[in-house]
């Protein structure tokens, strides 16, 4: 019997999840698939715990299947090759999926449908990681647009631009309506669990960091735009990036509630669209400054600071803490993450690209299009980007975000002690530098 397969990506969850519902409704059975992608994992650390995470969503996903009488196919290799085992093993239709807009994912998807099209197997990728994609939100002239605040105008206009009626009679909008997926389970692959291979099999080890919960909490949500730039607040932002980032939760669920409740949130997600499609639109960013002439910069780079830095070694407490936190628990609130990468790129002048790439080893979270998009700002680099001459003082900034010392006080045991080192820059003389080297750069 010919099935179609359904590839599970950064959309790890079975409810309104776009891509497998419109496998459920076509013609054929459907079989979940997952790949540990090698071209991904070969570059991480054996103690990563995003894998042991998505380990863990992986069997949770297969068992919610188990139930529905189908399975997750999971397999650990290269893609390419993946699919030609599978294609050799099943009578192929289609396969499903759901769009992911980094440079990598898309190169792999063009190879796979190009290498699918020879034995007439179809490809078919929808909408699912974002509210809207590709050229959904455009200036007039069909350019896409490179400032935030326009973009988020146009963006809320397209979102109020068709509402539906749910069957409980409330208004929704089109582009917020959940997929029903359970409605349609009766086509799923009928078959029973294979066996998932082991962490120790793909060459990792099983870690502790805890994860936050998928929920968000009213009060959380309701209070967000007075709360979140406090990091010392145990529930002042809602911790879900690390469920946005893999797809656990649905974007659409989360905008739905943030619509009405709180737009400071609402902004929080337009961000995130805006940055993904910077990403789509403009690949160079993965690599270059967006306004190319930053690239003229003369990043100092000096290591030893870098790694005082990474350790959060620097004498600046509030710069300090975030590192610390990054270090120890994969996360840092995101008040601080643009401290601390104004800090190495103003005051240290290191290219902005070292801490990218650090804060991609590190973060749970990690999203190439907001990480990349976070630094290229804090550098004045990117879209949107303050202007070079505006260099945060991480003594203003916690004076005014950590009034207490709270946040430092729990992530640097020794502060205020003979053990805590001394600044390794003073700060009126970096801002100078900083501001010449730019100016330098940019006349």
């Amino acid at each position: 019997m010919p099935i179609n397969c359904f590839w599970f990506r950064r959309d790890l969850r079975l409810h309104d999840n776009a891509g497998f519902y419109e496998a459920l409704k076509s013609e054929h059975p459907v079989q979940p698939v997952f790949i540990f992608d090698r071209n991904i994992l070969d570059e991480l650390p054996t103690e990563d715990a995003r894998i042991t995470f998505l380990y863990d969503v992986i069997h949770e996903l297969q068992e919610q299947l188990e139930e529905a009488g189908s399975d997750l196919l999971v397999y650990y290799g290269y893609p390419e090759q993946v699919w030609k085992e599978i294609a050799e093993k099943y009578e192929l239709n289609a396969i499903y999926t759901n769009r992911d807009y980094e440079p990598y994912a898309k190169n792999r998807d063009k190879n796979i449908k190009a290498q699918l099209a020879e034995k007439d197997i179809e490809f078919h990728d929808f909408k699912d990681h974002v509210i809207f994609d590709n050229d959904e939100v455009t200036k007039s002239d069909g350019d896409p647009y490179v400032v935030f605040t326009p973009y988020s105008k146009v963006w809320k206009k397209k979102l109020d631009s068709k509402i539906d009626e749910t069957k409980s009679g409330d208004e929704i909008s089109y582009y917020l309506k959940p997929y029903p997926n359970a409605d349609y389970f009766s086509n799923l692959h009928q078959t029973k669990a294979t066996d998932i291979p082991t962490l120790k099999d793909m060459g990792f080890e099983q870690t502790e960091l805890p994860i936050p919960e998928r929920t968000l909490d009213m009060d959380t949500l309701e209070s967000y735009g007075e709360t979140r730039n406090f990091p010392w607040k145990a529930k002042g932002t809602s911790r879900l990036s690390i469920h946005y980032r893999f797809g656990t939760i649905s974007i659409r669920e989360k905008a739905k509630k943030a619509l009405g409740n709180n737009e400071t949130y609402l902004n929080e997600l337009i961000w995130r669209d805006f940055y993904s499609n910077i990403l789509n639109q403009y690949p160079k960013v993965v690599d270059y400054a967006f306004r190319e002439q930053y690239d003229a910069i003369d990043w100092r780079n000096n290591k030893e600071e870098f790694q005082a830095w990474c350790d959060g070694k620097t004498g600046y407490p509030i710069v300090d803490a975030g590192m610390r936190q990054l270090n120890a628990i994969g996360y840092m609130h995101n008040r601080v993450r643009m401290i601390t990468a104004s800090f190495l790129t103003k005051h240290l002048l290191i290219d902005w690209r070292w801490g990218e790439a650090y804060f991609a080893q590190k973060l749970l979270d990690y999203d190439l299009a907001s990480n990349n998009g976070g630094w290229q700002w804090a550098a004045g680099s990117g879209t949107d980007a303050a202007p070079y001459f505006r260099i945060f003082n991480p003594y203003s900034q916690r004076e005014k975000f950590d009034k207490n010392y709270e946040y430092i006080k729990e992530w640097i045991p020794e502060f205020d002690t003979d053990d805590y080192p001394e600044p390794i820059v003073e700060h009126k003389m970096a801002r100078e530098r900083c501001l010449e080297t730019y100016k330098k750069a940019l006349k």
